[in-house]
């Protein structure tokens, strides 16, 4: 097997040994899992330059990553199934996206380990900062390549250095200082027109009192980047870690705790079902694991028998290309390839016929697959191309085996309360950011995928916007429905995916900037006439509103770039609580009184919704209190304000 060795550094007591249902208490152990795989085994052979990798002396290529497992104390009382969760820039989630927890390792409402499961992580992105609360992989460079590569940054405020990387991950430095065909280009959105800044206004380095101090980590401009702006720069790089050792990590070290019986495997002889959770970068780490057909390990063995992909629209990622920077987000990179559906379709502009699933289905070794997204991922540009063809014309009927779910009127993050405008990056948005809370109809959804993988009962139906029933629009044709509405201020531009062409190898970006071809189209829910979508899974916040909720918000003019919308937060507008206030603000909605009698009725509405939710299988019996009590905290905090501006006496 791939796995030499498993290295348990830290072995202890999970939680302070707090006990989970029937399941009892857990135990947490953290390491390094040590890897060695065959360049030429037919399992590997899509790993982008794992032939120019480093070997040792049986031929094998090196590797290591860091690794986390929680598991039952007493096995016996598990349910002898991994869940798998994929690390997000080297970060826990499905603790705080499925349990609810607050952060990092808090064990929140104990979802998961109420229904038994052996929890894993495995590092598996090269670039994530050293930081000990993150988990990374470590692999090999590839000898003897150099080549471009372009990295794109918009600042929230105006700055003189920008490192070459996203989020402070470990850069690819530029292989000289001088670089005289390096090219810095910026434009004021993410489809207007490039200016080429002049070479001799930006050096690499960084300014530091006002001196210049050379850098092959960064690029300074001593007048200043603009906020809202879109930079981007061309470069020469000569560091080439080979990216996509990251899926076989993924891949053996699953594949080492269901099959192995080795002495170092903590889940030896107990592990009969494996589910796989990824978010966001980690969702579409997963569809880019599924497109490479890596669900297999070196004996032909499936690694995951369920897999849900969350948030993470039609895209895929940099994981497997040569100078891949798998946190990049901008929609201008190989993550934004066609194809984007599970089955095979041909695009009419290129004629290039391919799927998702396609190399698996030949392999006839297919997970069941949960594709879910929030309204975020559609006002993306790309989450409807999962379930409406690349000309925008007719709906797809996806595969027997997948589900794709719209949890409508919500952001790229589940909402909380108290209202948010900034995110930890600093990004900021006009409106207070979206409150729905979208991870009960996770919980469902895992509960759905497990016993789909484990008892073969089918889950609910796919339910998203469609254009039969003409509930897939255009952004453009909503346009009217905010219009009168003096609260929102309706987008400028719109997100969408292209055509774009980096060459004939997948794996090597041979053309940048690509040449850009044909917009794919682009199509979200239709509205009520709140503001309100209609399509999807419609939770009670959507269904018994107290708000307009919405999947996009504005970048808050304090970070530039007016009239763009927000990458991947959304709005939470409140209705008027009052009729005075609504005509005294000219809102057209109606508010919150003329909606509801009384608290009591507002209530007893959000649990008839969430029984209808139940009913149908969307979401399960145990969150009907959970959705009642944040109904409740929204309508209390929406009374306070009122009554905080009213004048003395009323």
């Amino acid at each position: 097997m791939a796995v030499t060795s498993i290295e348990i550094k830290e072995r202890g007591p999970y939680a302070e040994g707090m006990t989970f249902g029937n399941t009892g208490a857990y135990e947490q152990l953290d390491g390094t899992v040590h890897f060695a795989v065959d360049s030429s085994n037919p399992a590997n052979g899509l790993i982008t330059d794992l032939g120019l990798a480093p070997k040792n002396p049986t031929g094998l290529v090196e590797f290591s990553a860091d690794f986390r497992i929680l598991k039952p104390v007493d096995q016996q009382k598990g349910s002898h199934k991994l869940f798998f969760d994929v690390v997000n820039r080297g970060n826990v989630l499905a603790l705080g996206r499925i349990n609810s927890s607050s952060e990092g390792m808090e064990p929140g409402n104990g979802f998961l380990m109420r229904r038994g499961y052996t929890l894993a992580w495995c590092g598996w992105q090269h670039d994530v900062p050293q930081k000990p609360e993150l988990l990374r992989v470590n692999v090999p460079n590839a000898t003897g390549v150099e080549g471009r590569i372009a990295v794109t940054f918009q600042p929230n405020g105006p700055v003189t250095t920008q490192m070459l990387s996203d989020r402070d991950h470990m850069p690819y430095s530029a292989s000289s200082l001088d670089q005289p065909n390096a090219e810095l280009t910026v434009r004021d959105h993410d489809t207007g027109p490039i200016t080429v800044i002049p070479r001799s206004d930006w050096t690499f380095g960084r300014l530091e009192q006002g001196n210049i101090v050379t850098d092959s980590n960064r690029i300074c401009m001593a007048s200043g980047f603009e906020a809202g702006k879109i930079y981007q720069c061309l470069y020469t790089t000569d560091v080439a870690p080979v990216v996509g050792l990251g899926f076989a990590a993924v891949r053996d070290f699953v594949s080492h705790l269901r099959y192995s019986t080795s002495q170092d495997n903590p889940c030896a002889g107990d592990i009969q079902h494996t589910l796989a959770f990824g978010s966001s970068q980690s969702g579409r780490f997963l569809r880019q694991m599924l497109y490479l057909a890596m669900n297999q390990d070196e004996d032909e063995r499936m690694v995951f028998d369920g897999i849900i992909a969350n948030i993470a629209g039609g895209r895929r990622g940099e994981f497997n290309q040569r100078f891949g920077q798998p946190s990049s987000t901008i929609e201008s990179s190989t993550a934004s390839v066609f194809p984007f559906a599970d089955i095979e379709q041909t695009d009419p502009e290129t004629g290039k016929t391919d799927g998702l699933l396609s190399r698996l289905t030949a392999m006839g070794k297919l997970p069941k697959l949960f594709l879910t997204n929030t309204s975020s991922e559609y006002w993306g540009g790309h989450a409807s191309l999962t379930h409406i063809d690349s000309s925008g014309v007719k709906d797809i009927t996806p595969s027997d085996n997948v589900r794709i779910y719209h949890f409508s009127g919500t952001q790229h993050q589940a909402g909380v309360l108290p209202l948010g405008h900034v995110q930890a990056t600093g990004n900021k948005g006009l409106h207070p950011f979206n409150w729905v809370d979208w991870r009960p109809l996770m919980r469902a959804a895992v509960s759905h995928l497990d016993n789909w993988v484990t008892n073969g009962i089918t889950p609910p139906a796919s339910k998203h916007a469609r254009l039969d029933d003409g509930t897939a629009v255009t952004y453009e044709s909503l346009h009217s429905v905010f219009k009168d509405n003096p609260k929102i201020k309706f987008p400028s531009y719109f997100r969408h995916l292209s055509r774009l062409d980096f060459g004939p190898d997948d794996g090597v970006t041979e053309i940048l900037p690509p040449v850009t071809g044909k917009a794919y189209p682009a199509l979200v829910s239709k509205l009520d006439s709140d503001g309100n979508e209609l399509a999807g899974i419609r939770l009670p916040d959507v269904a018994v509103p107290l708000a307009t909720v919405m999947g996009w918000n504005l970048r808050h003019p304090d970070t530039g770039g007016p009239g763009q919308t927000h990458r991947i937060m959304g709005s939470t507008v409140p209705f008027p609580f009052t009729q005075q206030e609504r005509e005294d603000t000219g809102d057209p909605r109606p508010s919150v009184e003329e909606r509801y009698s009384s608290r009591e009725d507002f209530l007893q509405r959000v649990e008839t919704s969430a029984q209808e939710l139940v009913s149908q299988g969307y979401m399960l019996e145990e969150d009907i209190q959970t959705v009642a009590q944040q109904a409740g905290n929204r309508y209390d905090l929406l009374e306070s304000q009122v009554k905080q501006v009213q004048p003395a006496g009323d």
